[in-house]
C-alpha cells in the first residue's frame, strides 16, 4: 500500500482515528463518523486501512543485525501477572557492562515497531528491555485490533507492577551498570512517568505523548525526565504547562518539547501520523538526553 501522510488526511478524521485507537469510540462508531471522509470511490474500510499501522515501515533495524544480540526473555512478577514476557536487545560487541533502558510499548502490546525500537537503542550502546503488556492474556497477538481488545482485559494495576518487575530484572542484570532509563510511547509515556514516581534509583525517563503523574507524586521523581509532545494533540500536550511548574518547583532536571503540526503518534513510523522531522528530532533529543543522565 502507498504510504500517506497526515497531511493527506483531514485533521478531523485523524481526530476521530485518535478516538477510536485510544478506545474512546468503537469500531462500528469510527466506521460510522468517518463516513462522510468516504468520496471518490474511497470506503470507510478503506479510509480505516489507509490509517492502520503497516509494520513493513518500521523497521529500521533488522531483527538479524550483527551489531546486536536479541533474544526473548520471561520476569517473574509476582506482584502482577506472574510473569512478563520480553524482547531483549544487547550490543553484539560490548566488552564491558553497559547501561540499560526500558521500552514501553503503546495500548495494543509488544508489536513490531516497539521491537525495533528496542533495537535501535541495542545499535547505539544500550541494553534495551522491551515487555509485554499483554503477556497474561497470550502476548501481542500480530493484529493492533486484537491487541486492544486484549489490553482492555488485562487489569491495569497488575499491568504496572508487570512494567515495574521488568524495569527492576534489567536493571539487576549482571551485564549492566545499575544505570536504568526508560522511554514510552503513547499509554508507554504515562507509564514511563509512573515508574519515575515509584523508582527513585531511575536514572532518566522519556515519556513520548504520555500522561502526567499526579501533581502530588512528582516530588518523588528522582529520575531526569525529557518530554515530547505533538502539538495536535491538545489534551495531553495541554497538560505539559502544570507539570513543567511541579518538576520545576521539585527541582527534578527536566526539559519538554512540543512539535509543531505534529499528531499523537509522530514518532510510530508505521501510520500516517508519522513525522519524519519530528520523529528523528525527538529522537536525536532522546539519546542526548540517556548520554547525559544514563
Amino acid at each position: 500500500m502507498e504510504r500517506k501522510k497526515a497531511s493527506d488526511f483531514p485533521q478531523e478524521l485523524l481526530d476521530l482515528f485518535h478516538l477510536y485507537v485510544h478506545g474512546d469510540i468503537d469500531r462500528g462508531t469510527f466506521l460510522g463518523r468517518a463516513g462522510k471522509f468516504a468520496v471518490g470511490g474511497l470506503t470507510v474500510g478503506g479510509i480505516l486501512a489507509m490509517l492502520a499501522p503497516n509494520y513493513a515501515w518500521a523497521q529500521q533495524v533488522p531483527k538479524d543485525d550483527k551489531r546486536i544480540r536479541a533474544e526473548y526473555a520471561v520476569v517473574p512478577s509476582p506482584q502482577g501477572n506472574g510473569s512478563i514476557k520480553g524482547y531483549l536487545v544487547r550490543p553484539a560487541d560490548a566488552t564491558a557492562k553497559v547501561n540499560a533502558v526500558v521500552v514501553i510499548h503503546e495500548n495494543r502490546g509488544l508489536n513490531p515497531y516497539i521491537e525495533d525500537v528496542a533495537r535501535r537503542l541495542g545499535t547505539v550502546g544500550y541494553m534495551a528491555f522491551a515487555p509485554d503488556g499483554l503477556t497474561s492474556v497470550g502476548g501481542y497477538p500480530g493484529d493492533d485490533e486484537k491487541g486492544a481488545a486484549l489490553f482492555a482485559k488485562v487489569d491495569p494495576q497488575k499491568m504496572i507492577e508487570d512494567f515495574a518487575a521488568s524495569a527492576a530484572w534489567v536493571k539487576a542484570r549482571p551485564d549492566g551498570t545499575g544505570k536504568l532509563g526508560v522511554v514510552g510511547f503513547c499509554f508507554g509515556g504515562g507509564i514511563a512517568n509512573t515508574l519515575a514516581v515509584r523508582m527513585p534509583d531511575l536514572s532518566a525517563a522519556v515519556p513520548f505523548y504520555g500522561a502526567p503523574p499526579a501533581a502530588a507524586d512528582v516530588p518523588k521523581i528522582k529520575a531526569a525526565i525529557l518530554a515530547h509532545y505533538a502539538a495536535l494533540d491538545t489534551r495531553l500536550t495541554s497538560t505539559w504547562p502544570a507539570y513543567d511548574a511541579e518538576l520545576a518547583a521539585a527541582k527534578i532536571p527536566h526539559a519538554g518539547y512540543i512539535y509543531a503540526n505534529a499528531n499523537h503518534g509522530f514518532h510510530n513510523d508505521t501510520t500516517p501520523r508519522y513525522d519524519e522531522a519530528a520523529a528523528k528530532l525527538a529522537w536525536g533529543r532522546t539519546l542526548e538526553w540517556f548520554k547525559t543522565y544514563l
